[in-house]
């Protein structure tokens, strides 16, 4: 008795199911039905209503590619930058985790120990300066920090003094430099 009505619970869920399935597929089959149907003949392109676009000129054509092409030169000079900054930090880094591992006293692991966490401060400030500056509104950026100052290299087509009043409040924002410590640097 116990397995019939289990049969048939499984047969009733079945049947709902396969029910289920049909309706859906005779719904979207309906609906793509409709779909078609609503299209104006205006508005399918086919090759009777395709037309081509006329080749540009060749002066058009050579500023696009002398546009692309400055566009890729910027960008290089960014990764450039970054790669410079990126391999001189490692040299130092590596530099004072030698310094800490042998050394012997005390004072000389705790000096290098604050100059590692001054350059891993710098670091994250850096990258802060960028994040914002980028958010912004500019296209791309770079900064530089030492212990004199701060220089940020900015892809733009020409800053105006609004945008140098928006770079150095940021750079103030982030750091404790000075106003005479900033060095903004334009970059085509």
């Amino acid at each position: 008795m116990k397995s019939w009505k289990r049969n048939a619970l499984v047969a009733a869920i079945l049947a709902f199911v396969c029910g289920g399935i049909y309706l859906n597929w005779r719904y979207e089959e309906r609906r793509a039905v409709d779909l078609v149907s609503t299209l104006d003949a205006e508005k399918i392109l086919d090759d009777a209503t395709l037309v081509l676009a006329p080749a540009e000129d060749p002066a058009a054509q050579a500023a696009a590619e002398d546009t692309e092409a400055a566009r890729q030169t910027a960008e290089q000079a960014f990764a450039k930058m970054r790669l410079s900054r990126q391999e001189s930090r490692d040299s130092a880094v590596h530099l004072l985790q030698e310094t800490i591992s042998y050394a012997g006293e005390d004072e000389d692991v705790s000096a290098s120990t604050l100059q590692l966490e001054g350059i891993v401060k710098m670091a994250l400030s850096e990258a802060s300066i960028e994040s914002l500056i980028i958010s912004k509104g500019f296209a791309d950026c770079v900064a530089y920090m030492t212990e004199e100052g701060i220089d940020v290299a900015v892809a733009s087509q020409g800053l105006s003094e609004s945008d140098v009043a928006v770079l150095t409040d940021v750079i103030l924002g982030q750091t404790d430099y000075e106003l005479s410590q900033i060095r903004i640097i334009e970059v085509n």
